[in-house]
């Protein structure tokens, strides 16, 4: 069936000639602006956002603003229902429809803003299957349980997986077991007031939505290091610190594997005071050229900008909010070791490995 034949057949499916011409234009491009999409089909200038306002209204499209109005495919499920319920001809429209239509990928930004939550979930799932280090995530059990297969893919792929649950608004929270826990994360604690949907991948993208209750629906999808480094202490000092753990694979049998630094000094300064010998294994890049590197050394010594004055020896995490780093000894040299948005260290660490403790 070719374009102009599927056109006809939306038409009679009850779409306006303008309505159908344009989702057909939109199927091909994926996402486009409304003046791409007015330019690609017959719909005049001065129409094109009436029809595509109209199309949303029917469940055809979602539209977004990014600089100016813009529009995408929606799911396609409400609409094949639809056709194949009608003649045979209606059956091979709704197979064309499939055929054409996938979930476009984000346009070409660093920042792109969409109306709906599932698909903020849409695109946080694909993004999971695809972390190669680590996963931090926020919440409701539902929406664990819609991306529990992603989550678990990415566990089973060696991803740092920590996750935190909230109950959703007006519900009593219904908490995974343990098997489905242990499954899908490496680490799970328990937040009892609701929360916005935050997930961060990588150290690179960030999926944000508000929480139920909030007045307007809408998410925020960014690729951008310096963005999902600010939500990085959100998720840190609101969806983690304080909180109970529910589940965690961890142990303290050696060797020890983190893929947060500041949590590397909470534990290591520690036996550092004691005169330990602590020797690590770490992974990452130079900050400088951003070539990748993995260096063996030992630990000889930490800095970090705060001073601690609480009795406890594991170090607060308010004291590591500014600079932090450690000092590694290698058969090469010694260099300095900074974690997520090193500047001004050597290297930038996605992974220490504390392989032995004398």
């Amino acid at each position: 069936m070719d374009s102009d034949e599927l056109t006809e057949t939306l038409e009679d499916a009850g779409l306006s000639p303008y309505q159908a011409d344009a989702f057909v234009t939109l199927l091909g491009l994926g996402s486009a602006s409304a003046t791409d999409i007015a330019q690609a089909s017959s719909v005049p200038d001065p129409r094109i956002y009436d029809v595509l306002r109209d199309l949303e209204d029917a469940g055809y499209i979602e539209t977004y603003e990014q600089d100016s109005l813009h529009a995408r495919a929606h799911d396609p499920a409400d609409v094949l229902a639809d056709l194949r319920s009608r003649a045979n001809r209606f059956e091979t429209a709704a197979e064309e429809i499939e055929d054409r239509w996938s979930r476009p990928d984000l346009e070409d930004h660093k920042v792109s803003i969409v109306k709906r939550l599932d698909t903020v979930l849409a695109q946080a799932d694909e993004l999971i299957r695809a972390a190669t280090n680590q996963v931090q995530i926020g919440l409701t059990p539902s929406q664990f349980r819609d991306l529990s297969d992603a989550l678990a893919t990415a566990t089973e792929n060696g991803v740092d997986v920590k996750v935190c649950l909230f109950p959703q608004t007006g519900a009593e929270p219904e908490l995974p077991s343990t098997d489905e826990l242990s499954r899908a994360c490496t680490e799970a604690r328990y937040r009892d007031i609701p929360s916005p949907f935050l997930a961060l991948i990588d150290r690179s993208w960030t999926c944000f939505s508000p929480h139920g209750g909030s007045t307007n629906e809408y998410g925020v999808i960014v690729d951008d290091r310096t963005h999902a480094y600010v939500f990085n202490w959100y998720f840190q000092t609101c969806l983690w610190e304080v909180h109970e753990t529910i589940y965690s694979a961890r142990d303290d049998e050696l060797p020890i594997t983190y893929v947060d630094l500041r949590q590397c000094l909470r534990d290591v300064v520690p036996l550092l005071e004691d005169g330990r010998q602590v020797d690590a294994t770490v992974h990452g890049f130079e900050t400088d050229t951003g070539h990748e590197v993995t260096l063996h050394g030992t630990i000889t010594d930490s800095t970090y900008a705060g001073v601690s004055t609480s009795d406890e020896r594991e170090t607060p995490l308010t004291q590591l909010a500014g600079e932090a780093s450690l000092t590694l000894a290698t058969d090469d040299g010694t260099y300095t070791v900074g974690g997520w948005g090193a500047m001004i260290e050597d290297f930038e660490a996605t992974r220490i490995t504390i392989e032995s403790i004398d």
